[in-house]
This record gives structure tokens, sequence and C-alpha cells, in this order.
């Protein structure tokens, strides 16, 4: 049986730089029971929660397309107390229903999963997407001409940080001005996607706040891209009717929206400093890809597999299920530890190295089955750009700081900041 503090420890800040051998010992039961006791500043309840998890490639394999497994995992909205009367006993409970009613299709079980799902896959069309492939090389280049004549780069900071947010606002046909705002939305939201943490007060306070601040943004840009609509992402999903006469509703749109800027900017910024870092560390891949940059989709994917942005995902039981020699209850929480997955020696060959030229059994870094995910091309395109542009014009890189400062989350995970010198920036 697997230690049941297996999950607490991967939670643990103290080890985010490098969870792997937990995984690896994770790996030895595919599924066990884990006791989650919660983090942050308060326990869930006086008495260890049990959270079942899939640490096996082939029981995610089978859990993710098995349709007895729930995404419908997040708890009921609770908007905090403001001391206002009137706002919390009528406006936000009003809010809360309307917020669990529509939520992004990532955590919709069909047939509204399929619906959203359909809607958004229908807009990223082949040459909205390949248009973005060549602004995301221009803008990658915008951002490293402003650091010539400098001997350090932070590739958070300067590149893998602002890149996403710059593309996603263009898909949505957001005003230049307003891109500020959308980064500090994108991180914040991103608390609210970590399972079974517990966050501050002030935390949840902030998140109330951001998500009402974007939604009454994206309810004014909706509007507007109603009334006028223009050649992109937000105005097709705002006037695209289906042939059975179906169109987005302002409020399913809104949480599409924001899935689509937390999703795609979160994941993005983490593929790519995660891409980074490691291709630092493998100064030989490092090199072959500087000589040929065709490999760089072959690095993608292979940084997908060996250190993923997104390295485990929440799930629920909608009946009992029998794996890997045990039975999960039903109404059971479930966490596919999808990072542990990719670093099975059952599916992949010497799976603890780093080999951009390895074929066969594939990743599960995207995701799978229904929940497969949407932007992959989009994500692909925009880390592409950025390691091609930093092998190309980095000279003599270093890293400055290794192992890097690490972001808080365990389940967006990557580097706060990734320090480079450099001799020259070219």
């Amino acid at each position: 049986m697997a230690d049941a503090t297996l999950l607490n420890q991967i939670k643990d800040f103290s080890n985010r730089a490098d969870p792997y051998p937990l995984y690896a010992r994770l790996r030895q039961t595919p599924v066990s029971r884990q006791n989650d006791v919660g983090q942050g500043t308060e326990a869930l309840n006086d008495e260890a929660r049990g959270v079942w998890v899939a640490a096996s490639h082939d029981a995610i394999l089978r859990l993710q397309n098995d349709p007895r497994i729930s995404v419908e995992t997040q708890p009921p909205t609770k908007r905090p107390s403001t001391g206002n009367p009137v706002t919390d006993y009528l406006v936000n409970p009003v809010k809360n229903r309307i917020t669990d009613r529509h939520q992004p299709f990532l955590f919709r079980d069909p047939p509204a999963h399929d619906l959203l799902r359909a809607a958004t896959v229908q807009q990223f069309t082949p040459a909205r997407v390949q248009a973005m492939r060549a602004r995301s090389e221009r803008l990658v280049g915008e951002m490293l001409d402003r650091k010539l004549g400098s001997h350090e780069i932070d590739v958070v900071a300067d590149l893998a940080y602002p890149l996403p947010v710059a593309v996603i606002c263009e898909l949505f046909g957001v005003p230049e001005g307003d891109e500020a705002s959308f980064h500090d939305w994108s991180s914040q939201l991103a608390t609210a996607v970590e399972p079974g943490v517990v966050v501050s007060e002030e935390t949840r306070i902030e998140n109330a706040r951001i998500f009402d601040a974007i939604s009454d943004y994206l309810t004014t840009l909706i509007a507007e891209k109603r009334r006028r609509p223009r050649d992109d992402l937000l105005s097709g999903l705002a006037n695209h009717v289906t042939p059975h006469g179906y169109r987005m509703g302002d409020l399913d749109l809104i949480s599409t929206a924001i899935l689509i800027l937390v999703a795609g900017h979160e994941t993005a910024v983490n593929l790519i400093s995660n891409a980074w870092l490691t291709l630092m560390r493998h100064p030989d891949e490092l090199e072959r890809l500087r000589a040929d940059p065709g490999r760089v989709p072959r690095v993608v994917e292979e940084v997908m597999r060996y250190d993923p942005p997104v390295q485990l995902v929440s799930r629920k039981t909608l009946s009992a299920i029998d794996i890997a020699g045990t039975t999960i209850p039903e109404g059971e929480a479930l966490v596919l530890m999808l990072a542990a997955g990719n670093r099975d020696p059952a599916a992949f060959t010497d799976p603890d190295r780093f080999n951009p030229d390895r074929s066969g059994t594939r990743h599960l870094g995207f995701g799978g089955g229904l929940h497969y995910c949407v932007g992959a091309p989009l994500g692909r395109f925009e880390a592409e750009a950025a390691l091609t542009a930093l092998a190309r014009r980095l000279q003599g890189p270093r890293l400055i700081e290794d192992p890097p400062p690490y972001r808080r989350p365990a389940t967006l995970r990557g580097p706060e900041s990734l320090r480079v010198a450099v001799e020259r920036i070219l």
C-alpha cells in the first residue's frame, strides 16, 4: 500500500521544485487512497479526508475516458461576507447560484459540456490558429528586442508571462490598453483551480473581487462584439448560431472566456518556462535545437511528458469503479496525477530521461478524452516560437539560480522566475 501522506507531501510547497520522486512512490500502488488534510491557514475539517489518487499511466488513461467519472468537482461558490446585509443576504446568494450554474465547460459534464465545447472548438479555426502562430513569432521577437544590450533575462517575466496574455487578448479582440488587467486577473484566478487547497480569507475575498471585475469587463466587451462583430474569437463565440438554433448566452460566454484566459495563459507560461529550464539543464539538447530549429516540435512534446505545466486534475466518481485491483466507491474525490503517469516505466522507456527523439506511447500532458485541451495547438505554437528564438538569440546562457523559485500551486506547476545570465542577446 502507498504511504497515505504522499498527496500532502506533493502539495507541500517545500517539494515543489522536484515532486518526481514522490510521484514514483505513488506509482508503486497505481490507485491508492490518500489522506488530504488541506493546506493554507485552516483545515478542511477535524479529520483527514479520503482522496483517491491514480498515478500509473494505464489507470489514468482508463479513468479519464470512463463515463462514470465526473469533472463537476468545484465546491459551491461562497462569496465572503462584506458586512452589508443587502449584499450578503440578497445580492451575493444570487450571484453564487448564477456562478455555480454557469461553470466553465472544463468543470461540466455532458450534455452541457459537449454543447459549450463544440461551440468553442468551432471558433479555433485553422486560419485563426495559424495566424496566431505568425503573431506569436513576431511578439517573441519584439519582447527579446527590448532586452538588447542586457546581460540578464528573466525568461518568465520578460517572455513566458507576457506572451500568452498578448496572444489571448488579440484572439479576444481586447483593446491594447486593457492587456495589463488581463495579466493580473489570470494570475489571481489560477489559485481557484487548485484542488483540495484551502486558501486564506484574504485570497477568497480577492478571488471574488477579481471574478466580478473580469465578469463586468467581459459583459461590456461581449455587448460590443454583438453590436459590432469583428474577426476575433470572442466575436465568433458571441454571434455564432448552430444549425439547431443555439447561441451561447452571456453567462456561459463569460465563463468560457475566463476559462480560455486562465487555462491558456497559466499553462503556456509554465510550458515555456519548464521547457527552457529543461533545455538549460540539458545543454546538448539546447545545442541540437540551436543547430536545427526544426526539432522544436519534438522538444515541446517531450517537455509535455517530462515536466508538464498541468501536473494533476481533480475528478469524482459517479458510481463504484473497479480498477488496478481496488474499488473506488461512488461519490469519492479522485485525483489523476498526470505528471506521475507521464514517467511511468510501464509506458515509457527510460522515463526519467529527457529525450525529444522518443516515440510511441502518448503522453498525458494535454489531458485526454472529452476534456482534451482545446487550446493545445495554440500552446504548442507559443512554446515553439519562444524556444526557437531563445535558443537562437541568447548567447552563452547560464542559469543564475537552480532550482529557480517556484510558484505556489502544485497543479499548475512552474517557476516563478527563471533568471538567465547571457554574454549577449542577438
